[in-house]
């Protein structure tokens, strides 16, 4: 197969595409012909985009042959060995167990079970409820309101404060600093190199105390697993836990903030799906899944090939970077019928929106509990959507963010 240059083809690394919103129609098109895909980079090897949902799932299930490691590059299309783990240049820090193999992977992952199990959501559920509520309450209907601000951003960041038995203000602290973690491209999240060296020393303090803290005084927060955790005999450093933490805080918030925007704008859009939402409270379970499919609020992962291998019908050599395009794969349609269609009553959504294969996310329930909650809160009290002004979204081709929302949502009469 030729390569494909972006000089004439579409360049899925370009954060302007993604910022300008989803080109859909263009992704379906190099999806059909060419459904794995030769982006050129112009300070970089290149890579191959994966498009089709089941090249997508099988990449994930490999990773002897599709290595996440930070050895060899990481999980996002930048290197990791090159320029750290949050693109900002070489940091101190351990290795998060998002970027490693078999076995440790594994093991760092188990660590979390504990606190994200069946019997702790459960407890928690009664308090997610409380704080949707409170959260929907103070929307004033039937005027311009900006939800990301005060719905989508700190709604998911209280439950992760709860998980991680902190202060529930310290909220906002880790909303500051999220934004420059997963906003390298943007430079209203990340203003300078000066700007994230600073934002980086303060969550450094912070997962400095927290450490100590849980190194003295463990409890059965997932904090504490972290801090006071062994692989293979060995207890876990302060470069680990922090590594894991940034993990931790990015994934603890991103899928779910992105899901409640995006949803939003689907619902405006499709106010007959939003009716249905409201009118069925049987399926809402399964269309939080349709959500998440339909918005697909983190774009990629990354791989790199170990070995010469194929994927489909297309040669990959050892070295090569593989770039897994979650929102192409969640728009497949050799997998789903009228792919781009958002229908809240579809039956069995089998989605990438939180991954698959060793790597889907540990914090899925938790995420989808609350985009459950949330979702009902909104649907007691508001009968539909509508824009009152363009959103402002992330530049990044990694999360399909918006940092404004203004929304109006219809009081019920």
């Amino acid at each position: 197969m030729s390569a494909v240059s972006i000089k004439s083809g579409f360049d899925f690394k370009d954060p302007d595409i993604w910022q300008r919103g989803v080109p859909h129609d263009q992704i379906a098109d190099i999806r059909r012909n060419t459904p794995v895909y030769w982006n050129e980079e112009a300070n970089g090897p290149g890579f191959w985009a994966v498009l089709r949902f089941e090249d997508i799932h099988e990449v994930s299930r490999n990773p002897s042959v599709f290595s996440s490691a930070t050895a060899n590059g990481g999980h996002r299309i930048f290197n990791e060995n090159e320029v750290g783990l949050t693109g900002a240049g070489s940091e101190e820090l351990g290795i998060p167990f998002i970027s490693m193999d078999p076995p440790v992977h594994q093991k760092r992952r188990l660590l979390l079970v504990p606190g994200l199990s069946s019997a702790r959501l459960k407890e928690m559920t009664g308090r997610i409820e409380a704080r949707a509520r409170t959260l929907i309450e103070a929307i004033p209907a039937d005027e311009p309101f900006d939800w990301v601000e005060s719905v989508s951003a700190p709604y998911p960041l209280m439950t992760l404060v709860e998980l991680l038995n902190v202060a529930p203000e310290d909220w906002k602290k880790l909303y500051h600093w999220t934004n420059a973690f997963i906003g390298e491209d943007d430079p209203e999240f990340r203003a300078s190199p000066e700007d994230m060296t600073a934002r980086l020393g303060e969550f450094g303090a912070y997962m400095s105390w927290l450490y100590e803290a849980r190194r003295r005084d463990p409890g059965a927060d997932i904090a504490s697993a972290l801090a006071n955790a062994e692989t293979d005999g060995k207890p876990a450093s302060f470069q680990q836990f922090v590594a894991d933490m940034i993990l931790v805080t990015v994934g603890g918030n991103e899928t779910v903030r992105n899901s409640i925007s995006n949803g939003l704008i689907a619902f405006a859009d499709h106010p007959d799906q939003w009716r249905a939402f409201c009118e069925n409270p049987d399926i809402r379970a399964g269309a939080v899944q349709e959500i998440v499919r339909y918005v697909s609020p983190v774009l990629h992962m990354r791989r790199t090939a170990t070995e010469d291998t194929r994927i489909g019908g297309t040669k990959i050599r050892k070295g090569d970077k593989v770039v897994l395009w979650y929102v192409s794969g969640n728009r497949d349609e050799t997998v789903f019928e009228a792919p781009d269609t958002f229908d809240v009553r579809r039956a069995n959504v089998r989605h990438l929106g939180f991954g698959t294969g060793q790597h889907v996310c540990i914090g899925q329930r938790v995420a989808e509990l609350q985009l459950r909650i949330i979702f009902s809160e909104m649907a007691r009290r508001f009968s539909g959507f509508e824009l009152a002004e363009a959103p402002q979204r992330l530049r990044s081709n990694f999360i399909n963010g918006l940092k404004s929302l203004m929304l109006v949502a219809k009081g019920r009469t």
